[in-house]
């Protein structure tokens, strides 16, 4: 299993290694140290890049060398020489940029290329992306994908991407969470305990939260889980100016993903309210979503258009009309006390076909499909 991240922080990936594990003996290749689940682990120095941001590796990109591009950043140079002579049954891959690393790995074993979000578009919100790594991304895609024997993706919207642009089958295996044994809490009368829990990564608007509590009514309180960017903290400092020291906003310390639930089911309503201004975020289907529902939180969004319809069918929560402040102030101000023990019951009824028990059969089905081989 190959993923140039923290593993061990990288709730998707753990999940996808349990699933994994139930089929033999593991080998873990990313960053940090060897995540539970993991017979063996390969840690990959983390200071090596997973794009080729070397003066030769931005050259190939900017002359649209893609195939001498491919296998050129140091991190996969370094996994390759790390894995040398090693074979295997399955290589499970993760995100497009390891693709021709997962195909010189396998060595003609089957490939199982997870590709959580829409890898084209991954960030053209940057400048320099968008120009360079956007078309290593497709020629990835167009090139490997096709020879993959498995592809998952976290949303509907974006599977049916892949399918359309490359051609390849993409089945459905959303972010969920595993489900928690909870119940909802208690709601007060007097307040509303609004929470959020994610990366701090600028571009996902979370200042919108922050803006939106200064104009709400005092009863509405909002608590924040954020891990920070790899910015050096510039966009968590923003955001702790932008709250101007208000006692109604609360910065907490980022909680592991199997702790998380339990610390938010202390809470009514988990908020995010992200603008379209890409794909992925046009599509997003996030594992914070999940983390709400097990939680057995309402859910507030806008109107996103993988996110909102699920919040529609369980009944969870307020959908925004739009993503302005004075849209996003609409749906919360005038919420009732009913309102929220309605919502969080919905949760409580969500909590098993919106969770990981659900979406670890779509991994059961592959694993013994590829291992049929």
């Amino acid at each position: 299993m190959i993923s140039l991240s923290p593993i061990d922080r990288d709730s998707r990936v753990l999940r996808q290694l349990s699933v994994v594990a139930e089929f033999g003996h593991v080998t873990t290749v990313g960053y940090g140290p060897r995540p539970d689940g993991a017979d063996e682990h390969i840690q990959v120095p983390e200071d090596l890049k997973t794009l080729p941001q070397t003066l030769t590796g931005v050259a190939r990109l900017a002359l649209r060398r893609l195939r001498s591009a491919e296998l050129a950043a140091p991190a996969i140079q370094w996994t390759l020489k790390a894995l040398e002579g090693r074979r295997f049954d399955v290589v499970v891959a993760n995100e497009a940029r390891i693709l021709a690393l997962a195909e010189q790995v396998a060595h003609g074993a089957p490939i199982w290329a997870d590709m959580h979000e829409w890898a084209p578009e991954e960030r053209t919100h940057i400048v320099s992306w968008r120009l360079l790594v956007a078309p290593l991304m497709d020629h990835l895609c167009r090139e490997y994908l096709p020879r993959c024997a498995a592809v998952t993706a976290v949303g509907g919207r974006i599977a049916e991407l892949y399918e359309e642009r490359y051609g390849v089958p993409t089945r459905l295996m959303r972010n969920s969470s595993r489900r928690q044994d909870l119940a909802p809490s208690e709601v007060l009368e007097d307040r509303v305990r609004l929470v959020h829990s994610g990366s701090a990564v600028l571009g996902r608007n979370l200042e919108l939260m922050i803006d939106a509590v200064a104009v709400l009514p005092e009863r509405f309180t909002l608590d924040l889980y954020l891990v920070p960017a790899n910015d050096g903290g510039a966009y968590m400092r923003m955001l702790r100016e932008r709250s101007d020291g208000s006692p109604r906003v609360r910065f907490h310390d980022p909680v592991p993903p199997a702790e998380l639930p339990r610390v938010l089911n202390q809470y009514d309503l988990g908020v995010f309210w992200i603008e379209p201004f890409n794909t992925n975020a046009r599509l997003t289907l996030p594992n914070k979503l999940f983390d709400f529902v097990q939680g057995r939180l309402g859910v507030a969004v806008g109107p996103s258009e993988e996110m909102a319809p699920v919040v529609r069918e369980h009944a969870l929560g307020p959908i925004a009309e739009g993503f302005a402040l004075e849209q996003c102030v609409a749906s919360l101000k005038d919420i009732t006390p009913e309102q929220l023990r309605s919502w969080k019951t919905h949760a409580d009824v969500a909590s098993v076909p919106l969770s990981f028990e659900t979406d670890a059969e779509v991994g059961r089905e592959i694993m013994r499909g590829l291992l049929a081989r």
